[in-house]
């Protein structure tokens, strides 16, 4: 039977790198920034340009104006999102994989074999860990990058899929990696996934 394992983030707890091990350890594929592609792929008039720009936001629409002169088109967050939702419900559908992000845990709500993880941590904890992967970088900055991602990440969830971010109640397992660490949060979540 497939596994199919999500993983939300915020931004710098690891999420990512816990969802390429998981991977790596259950010999399953691992999505995360290849989703850009399918989604481009899976609506011929999205370019991968575009989707890589709005990845995780909210795209500006044209609002009244847009209405007026492009009224037989869906705007563009409508035709990013609804590519999005098809090119991760055919994977999830056809293999057994870790999805990163995307609000990937809600599109898959009705799979039922499908563990969906949330990976948190204080933001200090998140600052200095991602000013470790960036030398060089002023530690404001990095503070600054990882308080637009969070807001990014936020505003895209209560957007598209009118749930609350960090709502312990979207996900089956929640894990502080700042308390547990990246390695007991992998060996949690290979725990978790061993009953799919």
């Amino acid at each position: 039977m497939r596994k199919i394992i999500t993983i939300a983030r915020e931004f710098g707890a690891g999420g990512g790198e816990i969802g390429r091990r998981v991977a790596k350890e259950l010999g399953i594929e691992y999505y995360d920034k290849d989703i850009i592609l399918r989604t481009a792929l899976a609506d011929p008039k999205l370019t991968p340009e575009e989707v890589r720009k709005w990845d995780e936001r909210v795209p500006q629409t044209f609002g009244f104006a847009q209405s007026l002169f492009d009224f037989y088109n869906k705007p563009l967050d409508e035709q990013l999102w609804q590519a999005q939702m098809d090119a991760i419900r055919e994977m999830a559908s056809h293999e057994s994989c870790v999805i990163v992000g995307r609000n990937s845990e809600y599109i898959l709500k009705e799979f039922d074999h499908c563990l969906r993880v949330f990976a948190h941590a204080g933001f200090q904890w998140r600052v200095n860990r991602m000013a470790g992967k960036m030398p060089g970088v002023p530690l404001e900055q990095v503070a600054s990058d990882v308080r637009q991602a969070d807001k990014a990440r936020k505003k895209s969830c209560e957007h598209y899929t009118k749930t609350r971010y960090r709502d312990a109640a979207n996900y089956d397992l929640c894990i502080n990696t700042e308390k547990l660490g990246i390695d007991r949060a992998v060996k949690f979540v290979l725990e978790a996934a061993e009953n799919l």
